[in-house]
């Protein structure tokens, strides 16, 4: 399903696309930073608490970061057998279902629960409880609200797109002059 652009998804996804593309190489760090902490664990005898909290760090920023542009990519898992047998039409409404009744539902309550969550980190000066951990847990912590709320503006972008799809498409494409 080709959806078009209109205003809202011209102004936010430049926005999310830049987070997903420089999130990317996050990984490329995460992995040099496992290949290290294996080489210093079994090669010289010297396992680091902060090596192995820092690639949890990468990963959970990676990823968290990384949803918004993933939605925005329409690469998020679905059953594809049977939506692909679909009609564009039919799709549309599905997607339009979709995010009023689960995805949307979902980052709101994630987006309100998770504020004062990072919050009280910050407030208590959280660090890690491991010995050697890392300090400043109110970063990570951030990065959950911080990912869903890019997840939200590719929401808004993704529901104004398929909006207009649904909606503005059939009266002679006006959500090109827009």
């Amino acid at each position: 399903m080709q959806l078009p652009s209109t205003v809202i998804s011209r102004r936010i996804d430049p926005l999310i696309t830049w987070v997903g593309e420089s999130i990317s190489w996050i990984w490329l760090l995460l992995l040099f930073t496992i290949v290290f902490n294996v080489v210093l664990r079994y090669a010289f005898g010297q396992g680091r608490i902060e090596l192995e909290e820092i690639q949890w760090h990468l990963y959970s920023t990676g990823f968290l970061l990384g949803i918004g542009y993933t939605f925005q990519l329409d690469g998020h898992v679905r059953v594809d057998v049977v939506h692909e047998r679909l009609s564009p039409r039919t799709q549309g409404w599905l997607e339009l279902y979709g995010i009023l009744l689960c995805v949307l539902p979902f980052t709101a309550l994630i987006l309100v629960f998770s504020a004062p969550f990072v919050a009280s980190s910050y407030a208590l000066s959280e660090v890690s409880v491991s010995p050697g951990g890392l300090p400043f847990r109110w970063v990570i912590k951030s990065m959950l609200f911080i990912g869903f709320f890019l997840l939200l503006l590719a929401i808004v972008s993704r529901f104004s797109r398929v909006w207009s799809f649904l909606f503005l498409s059939q009266t002679g494409d006006r959500h090109e002059s827009q």
